[in-house]
């Protein structure tokens, strides 16, 4: 019993993690270390969600949990199981690893469709798109509205409309295609990734969704800090400016696009430099290993 407190405390402290992460404004001036602490919450949420209900079905054993699963197998199958431990514990056991195999069908069914549509999106860009001179290393769609995005994968491919070069001075246009080289470089839909599974997974925990929105925000906020290494604060504000104005914007499936998430944020956090404190960060990071590590050291033990 007390193995199974100590997941469900996990999942407490996983859920007030993610409240002080959705209202606190350090993680905007320091978005990479932000986006490990919410995969940190992620992970240990999906465990400790396993980990309740087989600590509860393994409790007659009186041992750490992952000890206690090797154990019940091996009583299994020699046919003799403890005192104590009836159908009820079997069938909480079988909900844990029930849990487990939803979060990982889903997983498996969010890469299926992501990688359908961004094969689909590819096949029409070597149907429909150009290259151009104005806009090096990126192809061009032949369309008025306003779209700046990455089509991540093996072969990534940076897109804008036609509608972005008109928008944009070369100034802008090239911070923004920094920004979308940075969401390919470092494979910002891998990162996005868990978080869709488990609000696909979880959907009656509306927290769960919200960090789903949050790790979307840091992963652009992550991206405008690539662009502004090389080209300063100011073009990528102007851009994303002209993008908030520009009304309507595309961004296929599977795709991340610049100007999809919290403009006027984005540009503020642009124009005001800030730093968080040593401090802040270290103690982020030091909750984020001690939260992932207490339910894996209960598997593993």
């Amino acid at each position: 019993m007390a193995y199974a407190l100590h997941f469900a405390v996990t999942i407490l402290a996983c859920w007030l993690a993610a409240q002080v992460l959705a209202r606190s404004t350090w993680p905007w001036h320091s978005p990479r270390v932000a986006i490990i602490c919410w995969q940190a919450v992620g992970l240990a949420l999906g465990l400790s969600a396993m980990g309740v209900p087989i600590a509860l079905g393994v409790s007659a054993y009186d041992r750490p949990t992952g000890s206690a699963v090797v154990a019940l197998v091996s009583d299994l199958l020699h046919g003799t199981l403890p005192a104590g431990l009836n159908v009820l514990h079997l069938a909480g056991v079988g909900i844990g690893f029930g849990i487990g195999a939803v979060l990982l069908a889903t997983t498996v069914r969010s890469i299926n469709a992501t990688v359908r549509a961004q094969r689909r999106h590819r096949d029409l860009l070597a149907l429909v798109a150009r290259d151009d001179p104005a806009a090096p290393g990126a192809l061009v769609l032949d369309h008025p509205s306003a779209a700046a995005y990455c089509l991540p994968g093996v072969k990534p491919r940076v897109v804008v409309s036609a509608g972005t070069l008109t928008l944009l001075d070369r100034a802008e246009l090239a911070a923004v295609l920094t920004h979308e080289r940075a969401h390919a470089e470092e494979r910002h839909d891998l990162v996005l990734l868990p978080f869709t599974a488990l609000s696909q997974a979880l959907p009656w925990f509306r927290w769960v969704r919200e960090a789903y929105e949050r790790v979307a925000l840091l992963v652009e906020m992550r991206a405008d800090d690539k662009a502004r290494e090389l080209h300063a604060d100011a073009p990528l504000a102007a851009a994303l400016r002209r993008f908030a104005t520009a009304g309507h914007r595309i961004t296929p499936a599977g795709a991340l696009g610049l100007g999809d998430r919290d403009l006027d944020v984005r540009v503020q956090r642009l124009l005001v430099a800030d730093e968080p404190s040593r401090l802040v960060v270290t103690t982020a990071l030091a909750f984020a290993t001690t939260l992932v590590a207490l339910p894996v050291s209960l598997f593993l033990s």
